[in-house]
């Protein structure tokens, strides 16, 4: 036998050239786990690596944006909440609409910002978006603990705040958003590639988004007070997240099926379109970013 010759069954990988127009490599992803929490580990230790405060940013950013929605929207403009306190009301709808944010804007910027790392060595460049998504829910997690203890406190004052077995479906709520965010993020990050004005739009476009996503008000309330524009509410997935989540947390509004089908739909096709448009950049993108 020659010894130089090589079965290919003794190779560990085989890179090959993606010929499908959709790829949804599982399995390579999971034979580079490591990188992968690698990545993760990478996003939250460096992100307030060298700032006084550190990590308390988690917590001030939400805490300042709900003080801020109660004095402008609940005491300026009179928005009512019924019976939860308006700060409650203002914290839940951000603490998961930040979650979205962070999944979008993070992923948003892949190509342009891993393009040193890219043009060196292989792995599933979809690691790098998903290590994004996964390690903002450490972000939301400490957020999330901020609104339990704020909801313990403003239940032993006497508000009336309830809780239903539909909370057990919290998870897929979550799942949801991490998952829209990061469509929307590889289908903007591959637009990025070409068309850098996308990334100077990106903050616009979610601050603009955060007001047709019902985060400071009830999506009823649009209904009754602009019901020729409520259709640019009603057509938001993220709208009804975040009802959602507020029924589930609060017991206030509604959970409607058809909208939850509908975003769940929605949801699912942003996410097929943003990997395939991903998919597809990613084999060339080298050359323009």
């Amino acid at each position: 036998m020659n010894p130089t010759h090589t079965n290919e069954n003794d190779w560990l990988f085989e890179i090959t050239p993606k010929n499908k127009f959709f790829s949804l490599n599982l399995k390579e992803v999971w034979q580079y786990r490591d990188l992968l929490m690698l990545f993760v580990k990478r996003d939250v230790v460096t992100v307030y690596k060298q700032t006084i405060l550190g990590p308390l940013w988690y917590l001030i950013q939400p805490l300042f944006t709900s003080v801020t929605f109660t004095i402008i929207f609940n005491t300026v403009a009179g928005i009512n909440t019924g019976t939860v306190p308006p700060f409650l009301f203002n914290l839940a709808g951000i603490t998961v609409w930040n979650y979205f944010t962070a999944c979008l804007t993070g992923t948003s910027d892949t190509f342009k910002a891993n393009a040193a790392i890219f043009g060196k060595v292989y792995f599933p460049r979809i690691i790098t978006p998903m290590s994004v998504v996964i390690s903002n829910l450490i972000k939301f997690g400490i957020q999330f603990l901020i609104f339990i203890g704020f909801y313990v406190f403003y239940y032993f004052q006497g508000a009336p705040l309830s809780l239903n077995s539909s909370l057990l479906f919290f998870p897929l709520l979550i799942l949801l958003m991490g998952t829209l965010g990061l469509g929307l993020g590889m289908f903007i990050s591959s637009l990025v590639t070409k068309y850098r004005d996308f990334s100077y739009l990106i903050g616009f476009g979610v601050q603009l988004l955060m007001y047709l996503s019902a985060v400071m008000y009830p999506m009823a309330l649009i209904q009754s007070k602009m019901p020729d524009y409520a259709w640019l509410v009603h057509y938001n997935p993220l709208a009804y997240i975040i009802e959602t989540t507020r029924y589930m947390l609060l017991g206030i509004g509604a959970v409607s099926v058809w909208g939850m089908v509908y975003t769940v739909s929605v949801t699912l096709i942003v996410f097929f379109m943003g990997l395939l448009v991903f998919n597809k950049t990613e084999k060339s993108f080298i050359d323009t970013v």
